[in-house]
């Protein structure tokens, strides 16, 4: 029997079958344009941390927080602790997202634009993200496509259907300049039941292309993986689901 290599493989279905797969679309896309991933805007509020007692630039700043607290550095717990409120939160990230003064502006990579010709060609229809940032959408917008952007159950509502509309771009985890982003380990354990219910629509009608995803804090997502009848029990290289890593700039 002829096998093809997993890629070809994706890369052909993409062709022959536009519109049948969708992406998911992790941190790592977005680490090419210089946005910091989870891990290493968790180093950097151990820094804060640090600066409130006094220490500046110790050796290792993981081992400074595990000598000091006793247990291993958690991006949740410490954003938690800096700011107790979800406006808190968001102002916090705004920095990481938004260049600051004297940087060069954040923008999309040739990855993102690469995603957009894939909109454009009509490959791909809808984008799920765990990010923040709004790379994805100008890239779109740069190619003449206005996505249907659902970062809110508010948006949610009065969404075009997926099925009629040319690009829907889901951000699960909300938008950056939304108070509402979820990013703690209590926000990120489940999903409004609006949420899930079209994350369920996406996942049992769509295959997937995951793209710079881990998975490793997002249980609400791996919850909805894991539920959808036709991701079980099939291995990646046969199931719908197709893993890519994408660090390309």
């Amino acid at each position: 029997m002829l096998e093809l290599e997993p890629f070809d493989a994706l890369a052909l279905s993409l062709h022959h079958s536009p519109g049948i797969y969708g992406l998911l679309v992790g941190s790592g896309l977005s680490h090419a344009a210089g946005i910091p991933t989870g891990w290493e805007i968790t180093l950097d509020l151990i820094r804060r941390l640090g600066a409130l007692d006094g220490i500046t630039e110790p050796d290792d700043w993981e081992a400074w927080f595990r000598n000091k607290y006793g247990k291993e550095p958690n991006y949740s717990e410490i954003l938690d602790a800096l700011a107790a409120k979800p406006s808190q939160r968001q102002a916090i990230l705004q920095r990481y997202i938004e260049p600051q003064e004297g940087e060069e502006a954040r923008r999309p990579t040739k990855a993102h634009h690469a995603i957009a010709k894939l909109v454009v060609g009509g490959a791909v229809r809808v984008i799920l993200t765990t990010n923040f940032d709004r790379l994805i959408e100008n890239a779109l917008r740069e190619a003449g496509i206005e996505p249907t952007v659902i970062a809110s159950e508010d948006a949610l509502a009065g969404a075009t259907p997926l099925v009629h509309a040319r690009c829907t771009v889901i951000k699960l985890h909300g938008d950056y300049l939304d108070t509402r982003i979820k990013n703690t380990d209590s926000e990120l354990d489940h999903y409004s039941p609006a949420i899930d219910a079209i994350l369920d629509e996406v996942l049992d009608n769509f295959g997937l292309v995951v793209v710079g995803w881990s998975g490793e804090w997002d249980v609400a997502l791996r919850a909805a993986l894991l539920r959808a009848p036709s991701r079980l029990p099939l291995s990646p290289l046969t199931s719908k689901t197709a893993y890519i890593s994408a660090g390309a700039e």
